[in-house]
C-alpha cells in the first residue's frame, strides 16, 4: 500500500490523510471539505470522479471557501465530525 500513495491520499501511521477543497465554513470551528478521487470502472476501465464531503475541525476558524486543505482522521468530535484540519495548502483567490 505504501508504494501506491498519491499526493491526495496517504496514510501516516494508522490515520488517513486526505486533500480537498473547502465548500463551507459557516459553522463555528467546522469546515466541510469536498474530497475528489478518480476510480476506474470495473468493466469499462474508464476513469470517473467520485466526490465525498467530510466535516473537519478548524480550531481557529482560519479556512475560507475555496481553500485547498489537508485533513486527517481523528476521534469523533461531534455527531458528524470525524476529521481535523492539518494545514492549508493553498488559499483561495
Amino acid at each position: 500500500m505504501a508504494a501506491e500513495t498519491t499526493t491526495a491520499t496517504s496514510e501516516v501511521g494508522r490515520k488517513k490523510v486526505r486533500v480537498g477543497k473547502v465548500v463551507s465554513n459557516k459553522a463555528d470551528k467546522t469546515i466541510v471539505v469536498s474530497i475528489e478521487r478518480q476510480v476506474a470502472h470495473p468493466i469499462y476501465k474508464r476513469y470517473y470522479k467520485q466526490t465525498k464531503k467530510v466535516m473537519a475541525h478548524d480550531e481557529n476558524n482560519e479556512c475560507n471557501i475555496g481553500d485547498t486543505v489537508r485533513v486527517v482522521e481523528s476521534r469523533p468530535l461531534s455527531a458528524r465530525k470525524r476529521w481535523a484540519l492539518v494545514e492549508i495548502i493553498e488559499r483561495a483567490k
